[in-house]
C-alpha cells in the first residue's frame, strides 16, 4: 500500500473523529439537563450528530475498500480514488456542518455525497475487476 492510500485513509480516519468530537463539544455545552435528542433541524447538535453518523457509516467501508483494492492493483486509478475518497468525505462533512440546518440544500454536502457514491461504486468494482 502506498503512502497516499495511507494518507488518505489516515485524513478519513482524522476527520471521524473529530466531527465526533465536535458532537462532544455541542453534548457539553448543554450539560446535564440539555436537550440531548434535539429534533429542529437547524439545532446544531442535530447537525452535528447527523454529520459525524453519515461520516461513520461510509469512511470505514471506503477505507476497507481502499486496503483491499491496495492488495489488488497499483497504480494512478487507486490512488485518485483514495484522494477521491478523502475529498468527497471532506466535502459532504463540511457542507452539513457549514449549512447549519439538515433542512437546507447544500451544493457542498451534495457533491460530497455524490462523489463518496462514485468512488465507492469505483473501488467495488476495481476490486471485483482485480480478483
Amino acid at each position: 500500500m502506498n503512502e497516499l492510500i495511507i494518507i488518505s485513509i489516515a485524513g478519513m480516519g482524522i476527520l471521524l473523529f473529530g466531527l465526533g468530537a465536535n458532537v462532544t463539544r455541542h453534548r457539553a455545552t448543554r450539560g446535564a439537563d440539555g436537550e440531548q435528542a434535539p429534533t429542529d433541524p437547524s439545532d446544531a447538535l442535530l447537525v452535528a450528530i447527523r454529520a459525524h453518523g453519515n461520516a461513520a457509516e461510509y469512511v470505514p467501508t471506503l477505507a476497507v475498500l481502499l486496503i483491499v483494492c491496495s492488495t489488488l492493483v497499483d497504480g494512478w486509478w487507486l490512488d485518485t480514488l483514495a484522494v477521491a475518497a478523502l475529498v468527497a468525505r471532506l466535502l459532504h462533512g463540511l457542507g452539513m456542518l457549514a449549512s447549519g440546518s439538515l433542512a437546507k440544500r447544500s451544493p457542498v454536502k451534495e457533491a460530497g455525497a455524490m462523489l463518496t457514491y462514485l468512488v465507492g461504486l469505483a473501488l467495488g468494482v476495481t476490486a471485483l475487476v482485480g480478483l
